[in-house]
């Protein structure tokens, strides 16, 4: 059994008792029609022994477990390309659990505020110590237990260049997590502590 099976056993009467997002329900559809004739296909035949193999288009959706494999791996590659010869560091920012309800009923906002609060944040600590760093960074939706949990990992350059030079961070540490942590909360309006006693 795969998500497409769990979409197609339990997804109707799951729809039927929650109110999902245009993009969810997309989402859905597609992986329930994935590899099925739903989506067409073409047949496969041996000019030999005359066997024949019927395959199924895939639905191409970025979500899908049995069509993302491919897309991920050429993804990674082409942002392999991109990374520089340096050190890098991971680095997550995330809201509380408690506000995961007003995330998804304002996506485009929060994570609008999510993205510039956690760019502006690795900017600011680092433009002193090490002057102009790279970042990439990634949106999640979800956490593991695939339930909602917007949360936002970068890839960071280890130092950063200043007037021309490179400046290296330690090998081993970037940043204090705590200082990181305080300065994001910062950026969010509605994570800092006047925002949550208005909130």
């Amino acid at each position: 059994m795969d998500l497409a099976d769990i979409f197609r056993d339990f997804g109707p009467s799951y729809r039927k008792a929650h109110k999902l997002p245009r993009n969810q329900l997309h989402t859905m559809h597609a992986i329930e029609i994935c590899r099925t004739k739903e989506l067409g296909g073409h047949i496969d035949g041996c000019e030999d022994c005359g066997h024949i193999r019927i395959s199924y288009n895939s639905c191409r959706n970025r979500h899908c477990p049995k069509c993302r494999f491919l897309k991920k791996e050429k993804w990674l590659e082409a942002r392999g390309k991109e990374l520089l010869p340096v050190p890098y560091f991971h680095v997550v920012f995330t809201i509380p659990d408690a506000l995961n309800p007003l995330a998804l009923r304002n996506q485009q906002v929060v994570y609008s505020i999510l993205f510039k609060a956690a760019s502006e944040t690795l900017l600011e600590l680092t433009r002193k110590r090490f002057g102009r760093i790279g970042v990439i960074a990634i949106l999640h939706t979800w956490g593991q237990n695939l339930l909602d949990h917007p949360h936002i990992h970068c890839i960071v350059t280890g130092g950063g260049l200043s007037q021309g030079r490179w400046t290296s961070s330690r090998r081993r540490f970037f940043l204090p997590v705590k200082v990181i942590s305080h300065l994001f909360r910062g950026e969010v309006p509605f994570l800092s502590q006047e925002g949550l006693q208005k909130g």
